[in-house]
């Protein structure tokens, strides 16, 4: 075999090999997106077009969080707002527009004592899914339904239902279950554990 030969042969094979830890490198990234942000991910390929571009955008937002000092609440902290929940609940039976506004305000103070900053709202959602994927949308159906009550467009089954979203955000960023949940003697809220 003569020398040029030769040289071509690991040229080609260098660039195969190349080729070949960029497009696993590739899948990696597609695979550790896909599995971090699950429907999110779907909802930025279609809004990108593209899996590049959607991909950029969605690693922008988890490089943007993992700078954040986004913190665990004390249990203090939490039982107060888990009694703050409690009582915007019971106040949507007598006044549920109220009880949605208050509902949409305390997330934000959540959101605010964890360490979001609060922006626009499509910055707080898109920082919301890094770490709450699967409650992002959640976030965003609420936040559509008060927009549409503000326009007058909303029912009382949509502000029952924009509770719920709410709901089940709030459970996610103070990280409870219903099990966590249950009632003091007094009927209010407190935590089973002091973690």
């Amino acid at each position: 075999m003569n020398y040029p030969v030769l040289i071509a042969i690991i040229v080609i094979l260098a660039v195969l090999l190349v080729v070949a830890i960029i497009v696993g490198r590739r899948k990696q990234r597609t695979t550790h997106l896909r599995n971090q942000f699950g429907s999110e991910y779907d909802r930025a390929l279609q809004k990108h077009g593209n899996a590049s571009r959607a991909e950029a955008e969605l690693a922008d937002r988890e490089a943007r969080v993992h700078k954040l000092s986004i913190r665990d609440l004390p249990a203090s902290e939490r039982n107060a707002f888990v009694t703050e929940w409690s009582a915007v609940q019971r106040r949507f039976v007598d006044d549920p527009s109220m009880a949605v506004s208050e509902a949409d305000r305390l997330v934000t103070r959540v959101m605010t004592a964890r360490g979001y900053p609060m922006g626009e709202f499509e910055q707080r959602a898109d920082d919301i899914s890094v770490d709450h994927p699967a409650v992002v949308q959640s976030y965003r159906s609420a936040r559509d339904i008060v927009v549409r009550h503000g326009n007058g467009n909303a029912t009382t089954e949509d502000l029952r239902q924009a509770m719920v979203y709410y709901h089940s955000l709030f459970d996610e960023l103070l990280g409870l279950t219903r099990a966590d949940v249950v009632e003091h003697e007094t009927h209010e809220p407190l935590l089973k554990r002091a973690s």
